[in-house]
């Protein structure tokens, strides 16, 4: 089968290794500008673009807008049989998909119709579950939401990042993209094919932002802990140490990037923010429910370290809080 991909991140690279080494033609992969227009800098990293370029033998296509008519035209002149989208970063339209013959698909990193959006890994983290997976889903211009081919699933540690996860779901999603691309094969082009989501389930995974990672300490301890694991490593989670009776006009609180943390098994019996007490290797804070243990942590400025290296140098103190700004 004559297949085109398309992506940009990193989720998509090692769907994209199992295509280059299979039986099926890769003639060219669409993938985001480098140069983004109106921007003065380049765009973040694009994983896919450096791996294509390492590979070579396949023609690199980066449009603006994929789905304009010059755009379209480059892609239809390539007479591909398959889209195989995963990280790409644009929608692609209705008539973007009727430019090969079996339209697209699209491996999405979560268990569909939930978390649809384009952060799902991290918002998945973010409220608490154990399980997640990857969707193969066969592409209509509605986002995320055409009928279901494949899906796998995996279990979430109980202490595992988003970042930490993102690896483990980019492997898994090969053998649902190749067994996906076996159903289409076999596909006649009429026949209703995969199971259709329910909409009543889906759930949103909008794009991160920067105020995002601000810790809210009103929220209960374990839903600050799933916070800082969803966010690593972008947007990260901050607080403002703020010294009891420190003059912040004079004295401005330390932005804390808080990189490792715990769920104290403890009541809080000061108000959220504040803290409650100081062992060698954590500070406990209180929270809306229960003690959150700052383990590891990212001063403005320097580097990460653990909380035992942070007290050596500043004297946080019972009393103290930490603060959302």
């Amino acid at each position: 089968m004559k297949i085109i991909v398309m992506g940009t991140g990193p989720f998509a690279v090692p769907t994209f290794k199992w295509l280059l080494e299979s039986e099926h033609e890769i003639p060219m992969l669409v993938t985001r500008p480098i140069e983004e227009p109106g921007k003065r800098r380049k765009s973040q990293a694009n994983p896919m673009l450096e791996f294509a370029e390492q590979a070579g033998g396949m023609e690199i296509f980066d449009p603006a807008n994929v789905n304009d008519s010059n755009s379209l035209q480059v892609i239809q002149n390539v007479k591909a049989d398959l889209l195989m989208v995963c990280d790409y970063g644009q929608i692609l339209s209705h008539a973007a998909l009727g430019t090969t013959r079996l339209g697209g698909i699209n491996l999405h990193g979560s268990l569909l119709p939930r978390y649809r959006g384009a952060a799902p890994i991290n918002w998945a983290v973010y409220n608490g579950e154990k399980e997640t997976g990857v969707t193969v889903i066969h592409m209509t211009p509605r986002l995320d939401g055409g009928p279901m081919l494949v899906q796998r699933r995996i279990t979430i540690g109980d202490d595992e990042t988003a970042e930490q996860l993102e690896p483990r779901m980019s492997a898994l999603g090969v053998s649902a993209v190749a067994e996906a691309i076996t159903i289409l094969e076999s596909w006649n082009g009429i026949d209703e094919i995969g199971r259709m989501q329910n909409q009543s389930l889906a759930t949103r995974a909008p794009r991160l932002n920067k105020q995002q990672g601000n810790l809210d300490w009103s929220r209960s301890a374990r839903e600050l802990f799933n916070q800082i694991r969803a966010f690593q490593p972008w947007p990260g989670s901050f607080t403002h140490w703020v010294p009891a009776g420190s003059d912040t006009s004079t004295n401005p609180p330390l932005r804390l990037i808080v990189q490792r943390a715990k769920v104290v098994n403890e009541l809080a019996t000061v108000p959220p923010g504040t803290v409650q007490a100081i062992t060698d290797s954590s500070i406990h804070i209180a929270t809306g429910s229960g003690l959150l243990g700052l383990l590891d942590v990212q001063p403005a400025g320097k580097r990460t370290m653990t909380v035992t290296e942070f007290l050596r140098g500043r004297p946080v103190n019972a009393g103290d809080t930490f603060e959302s700004r």
